[in-house]
């Protein structure tokens, strides 16, 4: 199954199931998910964003003392997602989506 075999649909649920698992991984922000997945910066923000929509309760924790929005996403609930299905599928994921 490739990228372009998938319907937007199913493209941007798997970009958004993806994008959870890593940030549930450690790759925890905005330029780690850009390096881990090649998606550019503006898709990485709008993926994070719109993983409520999957009511995936990610939040943003700033490091302690920083500032400029430095600091960490947490996936705090998963909601409906199975996110052991996620970590079991997240290979065929990642392929389908054409990350490296």
């Amino acid at each position: 199954m490739s990228a372009t075999s998938l319907s937007k649909t199913k493209t941007s649920f798997y970009r958004r199931l993806y994008v959870a698992y890593l940030i549930d991984q450690g790759v925890a922000s905005v330029p780690a998910l850009t390096e881990a997945t090649g998606m550019p910066r503006r898709t990485a923000q709008d993926t994070i964003t719109a993983l409520a929509e999957l009511d995936i309760d990610c939040q943003f924790e700033p490091g302690a003392g920083e500032r400029h929005n430095i600091g960490r996403y947490v996936i705090r609930d998963w909601g409906a997602i199975d996110p052991e299905w996620v970590a079991r599928h997240q290979a065929a994921i990642k392929t389908a989506l054409g990350y490296p």
